[in-house]
């Protein structure tokens, strides 16, 4: 019990392979509830947790602490979807006074770049992109509920965006740990290049857009 108690104690939060050592698939869960609903989440490895996680499902990574595939999945993407609806609650009932009193920077930053995500793309499109984003997606649920975005359009497009994201990595990373051997061996450069390859979605649609004014301005002229 004791023993139990100091291990939780010593976790490392910023680390996945402490996180998922010590907690497990609740411990996925959670960080996805709390990384996605609630602005104190916000530093919180989402992307690398669920990456690892898939390699261990592969029985890959450290000792042989192999995980369930199927529970992973069912723990990330419930805690995902619950996190983010949770967010967008919070955010309809605190209004903008929510944001105001956090006072990380890295908050803010996120705060704006969501804002401006919402305001370049529309409503569909924001959401979906905010979950390859980190702070970006803790940030923006409450703000789609501060912004009075409807429910349904809310409630639809995180849904999709979560399971893209969730899903997503966790394969990613069982398909890459059941495919070469020792694969937990290259763990940081790899998780790394995952973290890059899920900010691409919002890279292509910044460029696009600025194809798009650069048009708009050449026609304009």
């Amino acid at each position: 019990m004791a023993t139990s108690a100091s291990a939780a104690l010593a976790v490392n939060l910023l680390d996945a392979h402490s996180l998922l050592a010590t907690f497990g698939v609740i411990g996925i869960g959670v960080v996805m509830f709390a990384e996605t609903g609630l602005l104190v989440g916000f530093f919180l490895p989402g992307d690398s947790l669920l990456f690892t996680a898939g390699l261990l499902c592969a029985g890959t990574a450290d000792k042989g602490a192999n995980l369930s595939l199927p529970a992973v999945l069912a723990a990330a993407v419930i805690g995902a979807l619950a996190g983010a609806q949770c967010g967008y609650l919070i955010g309809r009932g605190a209004g903008p006074a929510l944001l105001a009193r956090g006072r990380s920077r890295k908050l803010h930053e996120g705060a704006a770049r969501a804002e401006e995500l919402l305001g370049k793309y529309g409503h569909a499109k924001a959401i979906v992109l905010a979950r390859f984003v980190p702070v970006v997606r803790t940030v923006l649920n409450p703000l789609a509920g501060v912004l009075n975005i409807p429910a349904r359009v809310f409630t639809v497009w995180q849904v999709a965006g979560g399971l893209l994201w969730t899903v997503g990595l966790v394969l990613a990373g069982y398909v890459l740990g059941s495919s070469i051997p020792n694969v937990d061996t290259y763990l940081l450069p790899i998780v790394g290049l995952i973290v890059a390859i899920s900010l691409l979605p919002v890279a292509i649609e910044f460029l696009r857009s600025r194809r798009g004014g650069k048009h708009q301005n050449g026609t304009a002229h």
